[in-house]
């Protein structure tokens, strides 16, 4: 029985293992065609498990299929975003600005503002005065001017709170939408995105982050500048009394309908008459990591698939090229298992006449 056991386990552990590659190919009745006109490239061998296409245009090009990576220097750039300010009343708290020496480091605020920074707010006025979004008609803004070759550029969205009780209350700013695009377009129509509001990177650095901290965030979609929370005495955190200091207050109760399983009993500190951070000045900024204005990596190109284990044969595929030029059409069919694989790859260029 365990002769038997042995023998199974190692059956059960052999690699499936693929013989050969697929007698695979493909031909055309002409190599050359004109715009419009239908293609057919005929298949021999369409019983492969997985048959791709790659019409050899761009972004569709095998010779790409690794990844593609486009200059764009000396080309110029734009930039653009949206925001919206609500609550609160205080005035002038934010503003926009940019570096090519900052030297990465967002540990401090002190640390970031070493770099020589400039204020280019004004190229983005007006800005916005209520929730309304202000609308990408004011955008996008040409920054060629402030590229400076073989450096990356930052950007950061500077926010000052004053004293609340003088000043008024901290504004609530949003950010979005934020993109820089070179003024190069692929193949003269498609726009290229150099960094957008994603992959921008920003971060925030808080000046008072341990005694006053801002309440700002950054997510995939919108950056938040938020002043710190201006305290005073009459605040339900500074009442000992408050139910939420109150171990038998329902929402610790996982009995009762009003239990909140994330809710903690915070610690009682009672107001500080004479604390410096009860209402501080004090600024937060949202920066962006180093945005190379010299390429962008448009990624690999991708194939078109045609065929996949479980779909039926193929005998033939049709494609329409709309612009002339020369093109590598190829096509890659591969038996596969789970542990292996064996592809063949063909290739036509095909002539495309106006």
């Amino acid at each position: 029985m365990i002769l038997s056991a042995v023998l199974l386990m190692a059956s059960c552990s052999k690699e499936l293992k693929v013989d050969n590659a697929p007698g695979f190919d493909v031909s055309t009745a002409s190599n050359t065609y004109k715009v419009g006109q239908e293609i057919k490239f005929n298949i021999t061998g369409g019983t492969a498990h997985i048959i791709s296409f790659y019409s050899g245009e761009t972004l569709k090009d095998y010779a790409f299929r690794e990844g593609r990576t486009l200059s764009i220097r000396d080309a110029g750039a734009t930039l653009e975003f949206q925001n919206s300010v609500q609550v609160g009343t205080q005035a002038g708290q934010l503003s926009f600005l940019y570096s090519t020496d900052f030297n990465g480091d967002y540990s401090s605020l002190a640390s970031v503002k070493a770099a020589t920074w400039t204020d280019i707010t004004s190229r983005f006025a007006p800005l916005a005065t209520s929730a309304t979004f202000v609308p990408t008609t004011i955008s996008p803004k040409d920054i060629s001017d402030l590229i400076v070759p073989g450096k990356p550029i930052y950007f950061a969205f500077k926010y000052v709170t004053k004293p609340q009780a003088t000043n008024g209350l901290a504004r609530q700013w949003f950010i979005q939408t934020f993109a820089v695009k070179s003024k190069l377009k692929l193949n003269g129509t498609t726009t290229l995105t150099i960094a957008d509001q994603v992959n921008a990177g920003f971060r925030i650095v808080d000046e008072n982050k341990e005694n006053a901290p801002a309440r700002a965030s950054v997510t995939s979609t919108r950056v938040t500048l938020y002043g710190n929370e201006y305290l005073t005495a009459d605040m339900p955190r500074f009442n000992p009394n408050d139910p939420m200091y109150d171990p038998n207050d329902p929402r610790y109760n996982p009995r009762d309908p009003a239990y909140n399983p994330t809710a903690k009993i915070p610690v009682y500190v009672p107001f500080n008459a004479a604390s410096p951070y009860n209402d501080p000045t004090s600024e937060h900024w949202a920066v962006s990591k180093a945005i190379n204005i010299e390429s962008v990596n448009l990624g690999p190109d991708l194939s078109t698939a045609l065929k996949g284990i479980s779909s039926p044969n193929l005998d033939a595929h049709f494609y329409t090229y709309t612009a002339p030029g020369t093109y590598k059409a190829v096509f890659v069919a591969s038996n596969n298992t789970i542990d292996d694989v064996k592809a063949i790859v063909k290739e036509i260029t095909i002539t495309i006449t106006p």
